[in-house]
């Protein structure tokens, strides 16, 4: 794959590396080791190399945090928990390579690079490293516990505040994602039918060997040449089924996990107005309830206690505006960025698809261009 476009394929690039499975009483986990280059570019204050153990859970922490700490961002796509079959090498393995890539295109993305949950990550140790899980979970507790931002967008009606793009975007990568899951089932039908292929040449081939050996020594010979052929012609479209695999149906469901994570993206810009339309929602309760204990003698206690919870809303109505208008212009930078390069990839991975039947269709012609002389030679051979 082309580093320019794909530098997270970079073998100069943080590691994934070393899995061990451990088991802890009745549980079991796979840990990775975390290798970070010395002066890596991409990282802050790096001036030295890493090298610490992260298990999955780690990884997810990780990729929980970045969309907490830059909502709007597109954060990559991490593997998916897995219930069984995780421990055999194949699958160990795989995950490996998806935490690997993950992890690169985080630390090359420009929106996430500076992030303190990857800093923790990439470089704390285990204590240190659980510590900070801890107290990002109780920070996200408190969060969570503090101001009611319950209200229903039903009260808050008035406060029109999704940008005019806004729609426009939404309907964009819905349509977007239509088209290029039709894609991914097209060419998982490719595989498919080039595996196909490969075993027809195969069954092929065996057919024609065996026809050889109860036929005459002329006659019995030039059909096993064609058997031999078929099976040559076989390996070579099993070859191509697993390249197009690579080329061409692994980029579109890749594809498909990026689309759904601008998704994601979206949905946590939603997020920050549903939680900035609902704060002033009951800014806009508290100030008709203030107003009214006002007018009314002797509730001058209960108009200070609305009045220091309307200071409190007003308060958090204001960095929650200011959220809110970080995160629209994330997801604009993001969605603009995320349209470059899908051109660029997409040309990327048609040509690669293209260059690749085509050789493949070369080299199978000449195969059986160099069977026809030996089927038309007199001896036989």
């Amino acid at each position: 794959m082309n580093t320019l476009s794909h530098p997270e394929d970079s073998i100069d690039y943080i590691t994934v590396s070393d899995p061990v499975i451990h088991a802890d009483g009745m549980n079991k986990y796979t840990s990775y080791r975390v290798d970070c280059p010395a002066d890596y570019p991409f990282l802050q204050n790096n001036q030295s190399p890493s090298s610490v153990l992260r298990r999955y859970s780690d990884f997810l922490w990780l990729y929980e945090r970045l969309q907490k700490e830059r909502a709007g961002s597109i954060v990559p796509p991490i593997p998916e928990k897995q219930a069984v079959s995780r421990f055999s090498p194949e699958f160990v393995e795989e995950r490996r390579g998806a935490l690997e890539r993950f992890l690169r295109r985080v630390v090359i993305h420009p929106e996430l690079q500076d992030t303190s949950c990857l800093q923790t990550f990439l470089r704390a140790d285990d204590l240190s490293f659980q510590h900070a899980k801890s107290l990002s979970e109780k920070l996200d507790s408190s969060q969570h516990n503090g101001l009611d931002m319950s209200a229903s967008l039903g009260g808050a009606g008035a406060f029109n505040l999704t940008p005019k793009n806004a729609a426009g975007i939404k309907k964009y990568i819905e349509a977007l994602a239509i088209q290029m899951k039709r894609v991914s089932n097209q060419a998982s039908g490719l595989v498919k039918k080039s595996r196909e292929i490969a075993n027809g040449l195969f069954e092929f081939g065996l057919a024609f060997h065996q026809l050889g050996q109860s036929e005459g020594e002329v006659l019995g010979s030039k059909l096993q040449l064609v058997g031999g052929t078929a099976e040559t012609l076989s390996g070579m479209a099993a070859n191509q089924a697993d390249q197009e695999l690579k080329r061409l149906g692994e980029p579109f469901r890749d594809y498909l996990k990026i689309i759904q994570a601008v998704k994601l993206a979206l949905g946590r810009r939603h997020d920050k107005r549903v939680s900035y339309t609902a704060l002033l929602h009951e800014i806009q309760t508290r100030e008709i309830n203030l107003h009214r204990l006002r007018m009314t003698p002797g509730s001058e206690g209960k108009a200070y206690s609305i009045e220091m919870s309307l200071q409190r809303y007003q308060a958090a109505a204001e960095v929650a505006r200011e959220e809110y208008a970080e995160c629209s212009q994330r997801v604009l930078r993001e969605v603009d960025r995320f349209k470059r390069e899908k051109a660029e990839e997409m040309k990327l991975v048609v040509l690669n698809f293209i260059m690749l039947e085509i050789e493949v269709n070369r080299n199978m012609e000449r195969v059986w261009g160099e069977l026809v002389p030996k089927l038309e030679g007199d001896n036989g051979v």
